[in-house]
């Protein structure tokens, strides 16, 4: 075999590498942004007593659309234009763009991607949990589960489709930030001015409170930040991956909760809860990295047909 064949051979393993970190590192990203987003979120809505998080969601893809759009045009980043096409391109992404995380397993069918008995146990251990800690909240909000619910199952299909659009020959990771945020603005503007959201959005008075018009600027970059951060975890792990990064965040923020806020109350059932969807979080995540940086095992030449090695 000629050098030019060992180092074609060499190709597929050194690549992996870089795969595997971005892997790693993308997951991270993501946490980090949805975990950031929901403190500042919550400053905004309950410290402040902003009265609209549809107002907010609208300056965050105001915000996600005018920093792609500049990065378009300085030529950081690069997108394609506009043209007929894409709402048929990117159809159903901006009726499922609402949502904020992704539930995995009623993907999985979708993806067509087997998974092995031990991650199945980690997330249904992910899904008990927090059955068990719904079951028992002292401060149980019907109206808040509901659209807790209704957030990740929107959200569950929202991942899968993103997975499936991100051909870079089509629209791209940015093309598909960029034109989801261009379509659900003026629908979502709209919707805020039919339900009198934008009106006491307005006439809030904190605008002239400069610490809380900072907080807001940094929770519309952030919603930008997690945006991208959830098309970067889709894009190099499955669906399924960023779902359970999303379960782990949202049992860290009840975990601050406990220590910060006064709105958490102990519950025996509630805190085993947190602590079994926890630990299923944790153990998929162990499975996860262990599998991606297992050695490959090398394929044994005698193996080989020999109308293959010709």
């Amino acid at each position: 075999m000629t050098a030019g064949g060992q180092d074609a051979g060499e190709e597929p393993s050194a690549a992996r590498l870089p795969s595997r970190v971005a892997k790693l590192l993308s997951a991270l990203f993501y946490g980090t942004c949805s975990f950031l987003i929901v403190l500042v979120n919550k400053a905004l809505l309950t410290t402040y007593g902003f009265p609209s998080p549809i107002v907010l969601g609208i300056g965050q893809m105001a915000a996600t659309i005018m920093i792609l759009y500049v990065s378009k045009l300085s030529k950081i980043i690069h997108f394609p234009d506009f043209d007929k096409k894409i709402p048929v391109k990117l159809f159903p992404l901006p009726l499922l763009y609402v949502g904020n995380h992704i539930s995995g397993l009623s993907s999985t069918s979708k993806l067509r991607k087997q998974y092995s008995l031990n991650i199945i146990v980690s997330v249904f251990a992910i899904i008990l949990g927090a059955f068990i800690a719904a079951g028992s909240d002292l401060a149980f909000n019907l109206e808040g589960y509901i659209f807790v619910f209704l957030n990740d199952v929107f959200t569950a299909a929202n991942g899968v489709y993103t997975k499936q659009k991100m051909d870079p020959k089509e629209l791209g990771k940015y093309g598909v930030l960029f034109y989801n945020a261009c379509f659900m603005i003026i629908p979502t503007f709209i919707i805020s001015v039919s339900t009198g959201d934008l009106q006491q959005a307005t006439e809030f008075s904190q605008w002239k409170n400069v610490l809380f018009i900072i907080q807001f600027l940094l929770s519309c970059f952030l919603g930008f930040l997690l945006m991208y951060s959830t098309v970067l975890c889709s894009y190099y792990n499955s669906a399924l991956t960023t779902a359970v990064v999303g379960a782990i965040k949202n049992v860290s923020v009840a975990y601050i909760g406990m220590l910060v806020g006064g709105d958490y109350v102990f519950s025996v059932l509630n805190f085993v809860g947190l602590n079994i969807c926890m630990a299923g979080g944790l153990r998929y995540s162990f499975l996860t990295l262990s599998s991606q940086f297992k050695p490959q095992q090398p394929v044994d030449k005698e193996d080989i047909p020999s109308d293959l090695k010709n």
